[in-house]
């Protein structure tokens, strides 16, 4: 007896919902027509990826950066309007970039 089956015995007025929704949540950013600068540095002998030419609001930074630093699981912080992300992430950021309707261009190796 599976678990659809037990709650059927325990409930059996529910109606369950045929196709259940899983609404991601999208996060709207402010979007320009100039693309996002991606490039690869080492600082200090460890790589970073830089973010550069986005013109949102602060707010707007903070947000991107949480988002980024989220979906890698990495560390990073956003200074004089750059995001600088720990690691070479470049190949993911630029994914997450185009989904949500930025454009970028990819500067470096």
């Amino acid at each position: 007896m599976d678990l659809g089956d037990q709650l059927k015995n325990l409930f059996p007025d529910h109606v369950p919902e045929e196709n259940p929704v899983n609404e991601k949540r999208t996060a709207s950013y402010w979007l320009q027509d100039d693309p996002i600068i991606c490039k690869y540095e080492k600082r200090k002998g460890k790589p970073v990826t830089i973010l550069e030419g986005y013109n949102g609001a602060g707010t707007d930074f903070k947000k991107l950066t949480k988002d980024l630093k989220t979906l890698l699981g990495v560390g990073g912080s956003f200074k004089n309007e750059t995001i600088i992300i720990q690691g070479d992430y470049r190949d993911k950021i630029m994914d997450f970039l185009k989904e949500n309707g930025f454009s970028v261009k990819r500067v470096g190796g």
